[in-house]
């Protein structure tokens, strides 16, 4: 406890110090695509988007860590902002200076206010020259002669950093991993640089080694009052030497925050995956951290990135507008900024879409339950609010409305009750109305239905025959089987009341020529097909 709080609160001290400082690096939409080339011609076919768009600011004497998976973009940001390597799209400024696209002969001058370190020790020595070449080299290429020769500071910046100044003469094969990393903090240090890029310093080292390598690293910030960038995939270590914490996710940068916040109330699912793997050590608090999250897959291919948000297809809280609408990286709390649809810790930001992907529900099979129900809590109180307000503003439907088709028969036939439905129709016909329902041919004309040519010569010769005898109409053979049968009081009807009837229904063609006859011989006659009826009889 007492070395948790000997680092603690110099840390926190520190951080209140670099609030108040300039702005010493600011990056702003920094992208890095590599292309991908086919063919004898080398036409490019594709890119690699290691580095897809990313804001963010680095005061004066703080650190700033980044972390992330493997394959992230972390390694190719740090290259950028040195400017090892040339940006695709976005601009870098130091000290207010922008120097996205500086060349040789102008960023020589800078090189002794920006170094790195690089992640590999074994790499980045030259096995064939001596320690003191080594670091004496940014003394002959800057042409900077330090008090005393260059021999006299390579050995105190030796005796700095840990190491014997008797190793000078030394070559790198003869020091360990711990020892080399210690050469390479050296040899950044030389020439007394305003910000350091640290990439893994102490991945390849063991506990012991890193424990050494990170207190050295606060101690000479504290002495040389230097600004760090430290590129970490040990989470711990980032939180020990951090005053702020960048999360990338597949060339994005998903949040941003200072320890405490980041640590206590992460605001990203994938921050907060993160926070689940840090071990604990302690026994005794191992049982009140939270349980562990598990992502399902890989992170995808940064030459098809997903669209939309990075993180959706292994995110547990992801919906329709997380795979459409990329999000922005917005400042939710008081140095916070988060990159989320639906955060962590907070009111969701689009709290109108909670139908969750198919991803979502397969990605939720791996998170524990307690920790869905914590992550559910708000999510779900404005969901609630979002249902009660949209019944709300639904309105009252008062009676089911017909068809098109049936508005326009109701608007052709005046009839004391309004039209309705087929179905509702045959209830209709049922019932004691005063006048019958129709055909649709009837319609149009009650009085004298319409019918096709051959149908009106027939029904001409039909009304010449009735001319002739008035008592009995004559109709073709088939009709006239068919009229003698039916003994009906009222004219012929359509075809679903005729199903109501005692006697069956005739053809289509058939009720059109009967109805004729029937309406015919109400008007001339009185009941005809009675008479006919009594004189069978």
């Amino acid at each position: 406890m007492s070395d948790e709080k000997a680092v603690t609160i110099p840390a926190q001290a520190k951080s209140a110090d670099s609030a108040d400082g300039e702005i010493l690096l600011k990056v702003s939409g920094l992208k890095r695509h590599f292309p991908i080339k086919k063919g004898l011609l080398q036409r490019q076919v594709g890119a690699v988007h290691a580095v897809d768009g990313i804001d963010f600011e680095v005061r004066a004497g703080e650190t700033l860590g980044v972390v992330g998976e493997s394959g992230c973009g972390k390694s190719t940001m740090g290259r950028l902002i040195t400017r090892l390597d040339e940006p695709t799209a976005g601009t870098i400024e130091f000290e207010g200076r922008d120097i996205t696209h500086l060349g040789v002969s102008g960023m020589r001058p800078m090189r002794r206010d920006v170094q790195m370190v690089f992640q590999d020790p074994y790499s980045s020595l030259n096995p064939r020259h001596t320690i003191g070449t080594i670091i004496g080299a940014p003394f002959r290429l800057q042409g900077v002669e330090p008090e005393g020769g260059i021999k006299k500071e390579v050995q105190r910046l030796l005796s700095v950093v840990g190491l014997n100044p008797e190793h000078y003469n030394r070559y790198p094969h003869e020091f360990s991993g711990g020892q080399r990393q210690r050469i390479g903090i050296a040899r950044a240090l030389a020439l007394k640089p305003k910000l350091v890029v640290a990439d893994e310093p102490v991945s390849a080292l063991d506990v012991s080694i890193q424990a050494q390598v990170v207190n050295l690293m606060d101690d000479l910030q504290e002495e040389l009052g230097l600004t760090y960038v430290i590129i970490a995939h040990d989470l711990s270590v980032v939180r020990h030497v951090s005053d702020r914490i960048a999360v990338m996710y597949l060339g994005k940068m998903v949040e941003i925050a200072d320890r405490t916040s980041l640590y206590e109330a992460p605001m990203h699912p994938y921050t907060k995956a993160l926070m689940s793997a840090v071990p604990v050590p302690d026994p005794k608090r191992r049982g009140a951290k939270s349980e562990r999250i598990l992502l399902r897959g890989d992170v995808p291919s940064p030459i098809s990135p997903p669209s939309g948000c990075r993180f959706h297809t292994r995110c547990w809280k992801a919906t329709e507008i997380c795979k459409t609408t990329e999000p922005q990286l917005l400042e939710l709390r008081p140095g916070q900024r988060v990159a989320c649809h639906h955060p962590e810790n907070f009111a969701d930001q689009a709290p109108q879409d909670t139908v969750l992907l198919t991803a979502a529900k397969e990605a939720s099979e791996l998170v524990p339950d307690a920790v869905l129900e914590e992550s559910a809590e708000t999510s779900a109180a404005v969901a609630a609010e979002v249902a009660e307000t949209l019944a709300t503003k639904e309105p009252e439907t008062e009676k089911p409305s017909v068809t098109k088709v049936e508005e326009t028969k109701a608007e052709k036939v005046q009839v004391e009750k309004p039209s309705v439905t087929e179905v509702e129709e045959t209830k209709v016909e049922k019932a004691d109305v005063e006048k019958p329902s129709v055909t649709e041919v009837e319609k149009a004309q009650v009085e004298e239905p319409s019918v096709t040519e051959v149908e009106e010569t027939k029904a001409e010769k039909a009304e010449a025959e009735k001319s002739e005898t008035v008592e009995k109409p004559s109709v073709t053979e088939v009709e006239e089987t068919k009229v003698e049968k039916a003994d009906v009081e009222k004219p012929s009807v359509t075809e679903v009341e005729r199903a109501q009837v005692e006697e069956p229904s005739v053809t289509e063609v058939e009720e059109t020529k009967v109805e004729k006859a029937g309406t015919e011989k109400v008007e001339k006659t009185e009941k005809p097909g009675t008479e006919k009826a009594a004189g069978e009889k």
